[in-house]
Parts: structure tokens; sequence; C-alpha cells
């Protein structure tokens, strides 16, 4: 559901590689329970510059997305980034928690 989320805005003209999860220690989800591997596998067969993380903005999500990071890190010749996050359209900044306005703040674009 999330590729057909991504696919949907058109702007995404990529390879997707889909982990079938995020890392979750106390529901046992570890880095051998994703397809991570494969990803790794991916990026060292070459073609590859950049790596776009679009995990969910959960804790899983952030933990997933920082391992990834750092696994990939050996792979020099490789950006890895991650979607942005913040308040949402058609949203009020009262209604937004601390950490989201927190982080629209700080990636934050001249207009």
């Amino acid at each position: 559901m999330d590729v057909l989320a991504l696919e949907r805005t058109g702007e995404f003209h990529g390879r997707y590689h889909v982990l079938k999860g995020a890392l979750s220690p106390v529901d046992g989800i570890g880095p051998d329970q994703l397809r991570l591997r494969e990803l790794v596998e991916r990026v060292r067969a070459g073609g590859i510059t950049e790596v776009i993380v679009a995990t969910n903005p959960t804790a899983q999500g952030e933990a997933t997305a920082l391992y990834i990071a750092r696994l990939l890190q050996p792979e020099t010749s490789v950006k890895v980034t991650r979607i942005a996050r913040g308040v949402p359209m058609g949203s009020d900044l009262e209604f937004s928690d601390q950490v989201t306005l927190a982080r629209a703040l700080s990636g934050r674009k001249e207009l």
C-alpha cells in the first residue's frame, strides 16, 4: 500500500525496495526478518546513486531508517536520504505535536 501511495504522487521515477516491515524488537522483528540483506546486495551490485528511506514516522520507522543509514554507510558512493516530515497540508499548527513541529522547523526550505 505504501508503494501505491508513493506512485500516486507521480514524483518518483526510480525503483523500489520494500522491506516488508520495520524493526521492532518488542514484536520480535529484527534485521533478519526484513529484506535488508537484499537491499545491501542491490546497492553493492552498482547503478544506485541514492537510497530514499520512506519508513513511517514512528519509533520503529525511525529506528529502521537509522539502521539502514548505518548499514549503507560503507557504500560511500551511495547517498542515503529520508523523505521529509512535518505539518501536513490542510492542518492547523495548534493541533500539531511538538515532535512534528520540531521536524518541520528543522526541515524548512527557503521560499
